[in-house]
């Protein structure tokens, strides 16, 4: 089946990839076991589909859930269709479903949240997005996904009391301290939670995501070291989980207003410190 497809995130337990198919033929595909768990979020278009000798109709006000071995077939009524896929090992699917793998059947009706959060994730993947900001939005929307479909099942993993997710907050954020460029699937492991539950919960507690956090460690981190003089700024991106050099710079222009160089520059003058701290100082 001819057609285009990008993948924004793979590793171990995720993948994310915006498909244009390019098939126009109108009649049913073979039958055969779906190789993986995974959402497909169609866009535009009209897929059908039998799962296990039942029909589904799938436009874009639904979500495809496949389930890992189910006998599948697909039928492009209008022609080519465009979607956006995520995959999700067992153990992803079975933090998000209260520890089962298995899951539920049916088709889920999407919500005007689940629509907009799907389009923004796209944004931001397009957009050059990092691992760790996709990664927990992909695990944001596949969990409002299971929501949908197994809502009881999908709540089970998330802390129950006020101080429990206090708690977990505190260790996330005591863990991204030390170490700003770890992975979002390894700060899961960290503090015993998948990263749906951990995200939401971080949210909850603080107002902002476990992303935008982050990036607020890494820059207070960046500024630090460029006030010490810094100029191995391909090694300090490194370090800081930047993707590479240009990324920590796009990152440092957003939040501070100013790129690396420059700051380094303002930072390291006594002059314009001096100047700085005058012009903030309270009158007396």
């Amino acid at each position: 089946m001819a057609g285009d497809r990008r993948v924004y995130l793979r590793d171990d337990d995720v993948l994310l990839a915006d498909v244009r198919c390019g098939s126009t033929g109108r009649g049913w595909s073979s039958v055969r076991p779906a190789p993986v768990f995974g959402l497909v979020l169609l866009r535009d278009g009209v897929l059908r589909g039998r799962v296990d000798g039942v029909e589904h109709v799938l436009d874009a006000a639904s979500v495809y859930v496949e389930r890992l071995g189910a006998e599948q077939q697909f039928a492009h009524p209008l022609g080519p269709d465009s979607y956006t896929e995520i995959v999700l090992s067992e153990p992803r699917v079975a933090e998000l479903l209260g520890g089962d793998p298995t899951v539920p059947e049916g088709v889920v009706m999407v919500t005007p949240e689940l629509t907009l959060a799907h389009r923004l994730l796209l944004a931001r993947a397009r957009g050059g997005a990092d691992a760790f900001t996709l990664g927990e939005c992909t695990a944001r929307l596949a969990g409002e996904v299971f929501a949908g479909l197994a809502p009881s099942r999908a709540a089970s993993g998330r802390p129950a009391s006020a101080a429990a997710r206090r708690r977990l907050t505190d260790d996330a954020r005591a863990a991204l301290a030390a170490e700003p460029a770890i992975g979002l699937a390894a700060l899961g492991r960290i503090v015993g939670a998948s990263p749906h539950h951990l995200s939401r919960t971080f949210t909850g507690v603080t107002g902002i995501t476990l992303s935008a956090h982050r990036d607020r460690l890494r820059l207070a981190r960046a500024l630090d070291r460029l006030g010490e003089g810094e100029r191995d700024l391909a090694g300090l991106a490194r370090e800081l989980g930047y993707t590479d050099q240009s990324h920590m710079t796009r990152a440092l222009r957003r939040m501070a207003g100013l790129p690396p160089g420059r700051l380094r520059a303002l930072l390291t003058s006594p002059a314009v410190a001096a100047a700085l701290t005058s012009e903030t100082r309270p009158p007396a």
